[in-house]
């Protein structure tokens, strides 16, 4: 029979891997640098409560040129907007005829209504504004029509239904924009 002998024991437990290191020199950077910033906080408070007069907080001159950004973008944000004067070559108009009758070689007779779109500037009209819109309709037998209509909320045009009387019915209509105005200016 053979015997088999067990392996040796080793002498020692066996070693645990090596911890590592803590580094404690980071701990202390972060430390003093929330330290720094707390100080620099309650400096800059001192300093304003201290500098009051009549009440009022003293300005704190700015050295950085993003304080100056954000102070010029915050009075920016505070004022109010500020509108263009529309001209007559900020607008398009075109007629669009909703009733014709015609009565052979003696004309037509026909109504009219204007429809107007924007094409200026958006900065140059203000949405709260009321404009009249003076037109001028040419193509009536007794010569040109004038008419006003009234824009609102830049999209909103009242205005009244224009009848014409033509000397054929192959005569032509036009129009054009004359005068814009604001209401209450």
């Amino acid at each position: 029979m053979s015997t088999t002998t067990p392996p040796p024991q080793p002498e020692l437990p066996p070693q645990q891997p090596a911890s590592p290191e803590k580094k404690r020199g980071s701990n202390a950077i972060i430390i003093g640098a929330a330290a720094a910033i707390i100080a620099a906080i309650v400096g800059t408070g001192i300093y304003v409560v201290q500098s009051r007069d009549d009440g009022k907080p003293a300005a704190i001159a700015s050295s950085t040129p993003s304080d100056d950004a954000e102070t010029v973008l915050a009075e920016e944000a505070d004022a109010e907007p500020t509108y263009g004067t529309p001209v007559v070559d900020d607008f398009e108009m075109t007629l669009r005829t909703t009733e014709r009758q015609c009565f052979g070689s003696a004309g037509c007779n026909l109504t009219v209504e204007p429809s107007l779109s924007y094409v200026g500037p958006s900065e140059n009209l203000d949405p709260d504004a009321v404009y009249d819109i003076t037109y001028e309709i040419s193509g009536d037998d007794s010569g040109p029509v004038i008419e006003t209509g009234e824009l609102s909320d830049r999209t909103t045009l009242d205005y009244t239904q224009t009848m014409i009387s033509t000397a054929s019915s192959g005569t032509k209509m036009s129009v054009k924009i004359t005068d814009i105005t604001e209401q209450g200016v």
